[in-house]
């Protein structure tokens, strides 16, 4: 009983344990999705033709080869060459992670002067740092660029409206969750390519622009390493609770049989004891007492319940020797002859034959043999003294006396408690183990003993 207690304990103890590392997991994936990542590319590390796989999230800028010149002649100089030059940028945002990005933003401040002429997917949040202030405009879709609807600096070439961006100068894209361009989400190993189209002087670029981008990503509860491994010890709890309890229910079973098998055993030794009780009327129920009295002493010795059931039934059966003792030796109300008397003790020897071949209780000859031995080795059978004496006999021995001197006897009455107190006492290291007799004083102080 006691270990399954602890055992349900335990159980109970690595669910909260369990259930606590999901809670973690809940929490860290929580705080992971809130959680803005931010990077910055510039020079070589942006104008490149290959992904930086080991970055979370990889972002590069690529120039088309196809590219077009136009004359902006924006001073009225009377230029009559070309001297601007079209380039089309692919911006690649790789997500090499197994999770999803769920949004990102990126901002490019521009390093040289350059016009923007056309952007797709995404809206462009324009940035103009003009002599009268800032200027911020967002435009939804620069393929439909007004120019009336916007407040921002404008050139016109060609019937082309352009947007005038100077070194400082940004945009901020945010990308279209549209069906049609699905730029938002990013899904894991995917990525997405939004671009633009500028004009940049003849002979000049862009490299040296910066973008700076944000992002989040959106863990499942389930990619989270912490979760999983709480879902793998969720799984051997469960597992090892399904089998405590096949064990548990086996051990139920086992141990109705048990106890079934113990109630016959026990009725069955009490109707054999009663027998041999019944040979006198005055000891009448004397077995059944002493072995209460020394399942009590058992108990304050602090021996376990199936050892304390042991010692219950061999005390039960210390005088079985007696059936072949004469009802009339032992009904005798007169002293009792040497011969007689020689007669009486043999019960115990008798007894301890009985008893040889009961093999369910271990050493359960032991009390009927010894139980008439005395500390001091001037008892009977065999005279053993002091720890040669079985401990059981030992415990017997002063359970047999109390009940002895508790009860009327056919030559006296009973004793009163305190003439019973000082027998044990004064006997202590002669007839009784004295350990033992402290412990049965305790017990007959308390009061345990009256109920019996």
């Amino acid at each position: 009983m006691k270990n399954r207690k602890v055992i349900t304990v335990i159980f109970a103890l690595a669910f909260l344990a369990i259930l606590g590392i999901f809670i973690v997991s809940v929490v860290k994936t929580d705080s992971f999705n809130k959680k803005v990542h931010q990077d910055s590319y510039t020079g070589d590390a942006l104008f490149r033709v290959d992904d930086n796989r080991a970055k979370e999230l990889s972002v590069r800028a690529e120039t088309r080869s196809s590219t077009w010149t136009k004359l902006f002649d924006l001073y009225d100089e009377g230029l009559t060459e070309h001297n601007f030059q079209a380039y089309t940028y692919d911006f690649y945002i790789s997500n090499n992670t197994r999770d999803e990005i769920s949004s990102y933003t990126f901002k490019f401040t521009f390093d040289n002067e350059a016009f923007l002429f056309l952007a797709w997917n995404g809206s462009l949040e324009i940035h103009q740092f003009l002599e009268d202030g800032e200027r911020v405009n967002l435009v939804p879709d620069l393929r439909e660029f007004d120019p009336s609807a916007h407040d921002l600096d404008i050139s016109v070439f060609d019937g082309e409206p352009l947007i005038h961006m100077r070194p400082g100068d940004f945009f901020i894209y945010h990308p279209s969750s549209s069906e049609n361009a699905m730029e938002v989400p990013v899904e894991p190993y995917e990525g997405v390519v939004p671009g633009i189209i500028l004009y940049t002087p003849i002979g000049e670029n862009i490299d040296g622009s910066v973008l700076l981008i944000d992002y989040t990503f959106h863990r499942q509860i389930y990619s989270d390493p912490v979760f999983i491994a709480a879902l793998v010890a969720l799984g051997v709890w469960l597992i090892a609770l399904i089998v405590f309890c096949i064990m548990e229910a086996q051990y139920v079973k086992y141990k109705r049989q048990h106890d079934h098998d113990n109630e016959m055993i026990k009725e069955a030794i009490e109707t054999f004891t009663g027998f041999i009780d019944a040979k006198d009327p005055y000891t009448n129920g004397h077995s059944r007492r002493v072995a209460q009295y020394t399942k009590l002493i058992a108990e304050a010795m602090g021996y376990e319940e199936e050892e304390v059931k042991r010692i219950y039934y061999v005390a039960l059966l210390h005088d079985c020797g007696k059936i072949g003792v004469p009802d009339n030796i032992l009904g005798k109300p007169e002293k009792l002859t040497d011969e007689e008397f020689q007669i009486i003790k043999s019960h115990t020897v008798h007894g301890s034959e009985i008893l040889s071949h009961f093999n369910s209780l271990p050493n359960v000859n032991e009390g009927a043999r010894y139980h008439h031995e005395r500390y001091d080795g001037k008892g009977y059978p065999e005279g053993k003294a002091g720890e040669d004496i079985p401990l059981i006999a030992r415990m017997i021995c002063v359970a047999d006396s109390y009940d002895a001197m508790n009860s009327n006897r056919v030559y006296r009455k009973k004793l009163s408690r305190e003439d019973i107190i000082n027998e044990i006492e004064r006997n202590k290291g002669t007839q009784f183990d004295p350990a033992i007799a402290d412990i049965f004083l305790k017990i007959i102080k308390s009061g345990r003993a009256d109920g019996v």
